[in-house]
């Protein structure tokens, strides 16, 4: 037995590291990104205030102003704690930590968010995935309520709306299921800002209930910000987790600056939301092309049998980088996820599908 085998653990050597297209030269609808930069104004201010910054001091390391900041914008209980993540890959990993043990297992639905199962993998964690009902993508409920029963999860994370498929789960549902567990519910909702849903008011509702945000989607994922807010005493233990300074000067001071400008995240996102629509209008028209109706900056499609590498390749040979998803769980085989981009960035996409799928496969 060599060294890697005798120390790393079992479970990490069984999973594959987290793998990122290069999107170079390409346009980027891979990865949920806001498509929109700063303007050149704000950029200028944002860089006088960073070219200012004293890097040679630890940052607040409860970083104070942007909370409070936060608390507002996203319109947190005025009684919830709030805990700051480098992403919500650390939030996760804060809680597998603090929840996690031998014997525990994080419940979650699948497909769904990929870093669930690889954190609770790495976390030592024991993980239950139940599959979500084939045609839609909703919750079986029957399965899922067993699950909860026979495991008794420590972690439950539902992302609402779920990533990859876009779609929201019945709240009546949701509830059912905060209800049945006998642990800490997450209701992952980086995807708020393309939703009018939320469960972020009912902090306190509910004793086990917990909400997880992000700042990537609405336009600042190069800063790795992400937050729980739930009830205090909850918040209080998962902080003890939590490494020193873990969200850095230059993160609090741009993510301070990009939230004093709201506004303008807040006019992206409803281009985003109208182009989303406009786009899924525009899948519908492509023959061999199934769009699933997304709340979501993403939009899930079906293929023909077989053709979805074919279409991944061909639209990364006409300069288009998308996400494919077949192969990854048998509920997506067949499936790609486009990314909403800008006007010209959709227009691009459609063009090139339709001109991918209206010209012959050549013989093989």
């Amino acid at each position: 037995m060599n060294l890697i085998e005798r120390w790393i653990r079992p479970e990490v050597r069984a999973i594959s590291a987290y793998h990122v297209a290069d999107a170079s030269g390409l346009i980027k609808l891979d990865a949920m990104e806001n498509p929109y930069t700063w303007p050149e104004a704000l950029r200028a201010e944002w860089a006088q205030l960073i070219r200012d910054a004293d890097v040679n001091r630890y940052p607040d390391p409860h970083a104070r102003q942007l909370t409070q900041q936060l608390r507002g914008t996203m319109q947190i209980p005025a009684n919830a704690g709030v805990l700051l993540g480098n992403g919500s890959d650390e939030t996760i990993q804060m809680l597998a930590l603090a929840l996690g043990g031998e014997g525990r297992t994080l419940l979650s639905v699948e497909p769904g968010f990929v870093m669930y199962r690889l954190i609770a993998a790495f976390s030592g964690l024991d993980y239950v995935g139940v599959e979500l009902n084939a045609d839609d993508f909703s919750l079986d409920m029957e399965a899922l309520l067993e699950a909860i029963d026979e495991h008794q999860p420590a972690l439950l994370f539902l992302a609402y709306p779920n990533n990859p498929t876009g779609n929201l789960f019945g709240l009546f549902e949701v509830e059912r299921i905060i209800a049945a567990s006998p642990g800490l519910v997450i209701i992952d909702e980086a995807y708020a800002p393309f939703t009018d849903a939320s469960f972020m008011p009912r902090i306190g509702e509910f004793d086990n209930l917990v909400v997880m945000r992000t700042l990537s989607k609405m336009g600042l994922a190069g800063l790795r910000l992400g937050l729980l807010a739930g009830p205090e005493a909850w918040i209080s233990e998962i902080d003890k987790t939590r490494l020193p300074y873990n969200i850095n000067v230059l993160t609090q001071l741009s993510a301070s600056f990009a939230l004093s400008h709201i506004s303008l995240f807040d006019r992206q996102t409803a281009k985003i939301r109208a182009a989303r629509t406009q786009l899924f209008n525009e899948l519908q028209e492509i023959a061999g092309i199934l769009p699933f109706e997304s709340e979501a900056n993403f939009i899930l499609v079906r293929t023909a049998q077989g053709e979805a590498p074919l279409l991944f390749e061909g639209l990364k040979q006409q300069g288009i980088l998308i996400k494919i998803l077949h192969g990854s769980h048998p509920l997506l085989n067949d499936c790609l996820r486009i990314t909403v981009g800008t006007e010209a960035e959709n227009r691009a996409l459609i063009a090139a599908l339709k001109l991918i799928t209206q010209n012959p496969k050549p013989n093989t």
